[in-house]
């Protein structure tokens, strides 16, 4: 199945989460029969990560949402994690600092795009902006409603500069979170991920799906898209994301840019230089040769 086609958000669709099956696997019954084909997604994209390395002339955005402990992280460690740090940078948007809340909320946003020939990762992103920010009423709705458009622009701008955008909402239901949150409590690793703010946002799950569906509705476009990934099984989530990833790289058709250098005039320079060692070499052996004869 082309999970591109299958997952993404259509342009001005509206989004019913809840018809969306969180535990969908599609055809594998389990991690196991999926896991040659994922590792063939995660090989081919730290391929193509170079190629965009090399080529240098756009770059990628991939924006991670989800619902806490809805598999960011995982995500990040087991396909993006694959692609090769020197081309690849996650950035991480947490409670504003105080000179980022003084100014425009993307502000700190803008920052942090990727330059060409790098793959920007968000895991949150300036979505938060019309998802925590509506559901605790940090600032009013005649803000926050304008900011979709504003949102839209921005993204336009990107890609007007050659900067591609994949997002991606990583969709757990609410007895996969909770089961999540009790393995955190119940592995001393995995501690220190627990919130006192855990359970509290619990009792906002119906505000937050409102939030998230009216931003993945808005936002969706035809050069940024959404896709909805069901992200119960993590195996299934990494299956889905790497080929997405994979699929959209492979369609910019990027080409390794020509030498800057004449290969043939190099090679025999190197060839000249490799046989120039070997006679140096091979007159260190005899002259130790004559040496031990005396």
């Amino acid at each position: 199945m082309k999970y591109i086609d299958r997952f993404m958000v259509k342009p001005g669709s509206a989004v019913r989460l809840d018809r969306v099956d969180a535990a969908f696997k599609d055809k594998h019954k389990d991690q196991a029969s999926a896991q040659d084909e994922i590792e063939r997604y995660t090989k081919r994209l730290r391929e193509l990560q170079y190629l965009l390395y090399a080529e240098g002339k756009r770059s990628l955005l991939i924006i991670l949402q989800a619902m806490d402990a809805g598999g960011k992280d995982g995500t990040i460690n087991h396909v993006l994690g694959n692609m090769n740090p020197q081309g690849a940078r996650v950035y991480g948007f947490k409670v504003p600092s105080a000179e980022e809340a003084a100014h425009d909320f993307l502000w700190r946003i803008h920052q942090a795009t990727p330059q060409r020939g790098q793959v920007a990762i968000f895991n949150r992103s300036h979505y938060e902006d019309v998802l925590v920010s509506r559901v605790h009423g940090f600032v009013p709705k005649k803000v926050w409603s304008k900011r979709y458009d504003l949102i839209n622009d921005f993204e336009k701008n990107l890609v007007d500069n050659n900067t591609h955008i994949l997002k991606f909402y990583l969709h757990i239901s609410e007895d996969e979170q909770l089961r999540r949150f009790k393995q955190r409590l119940d592995d001393p690793a995995r501690h220190w991920k627990i919130s006192e703010s855990d359970y509290e946002e619990r009792e906002y799950w119906d505000d937050y799906t409102k939030a998230f569906q009216e931003a993945l509705g808005r936002c969706s476009t035809g050069h940024a898209p959404w896709f909805v990934i069901p992200a119960n099984h993590k195996w299934f989530r990494n299956l889905v994301v790497s080929q997405i990833v994979v699929e959209t790289l492979e369609s910019l058709k990027m080409e390794f840019p020509k030498p800057a250098v004449d290969i043939k005039e190099v090679k025999e320079k190197y060839h000249k230089a490799e046989e120039e060692e070997a006679a140096k070499n091979g007159k260190k052996v005899r002259d130790k040769g004559r040496k031990k004869d005396k």
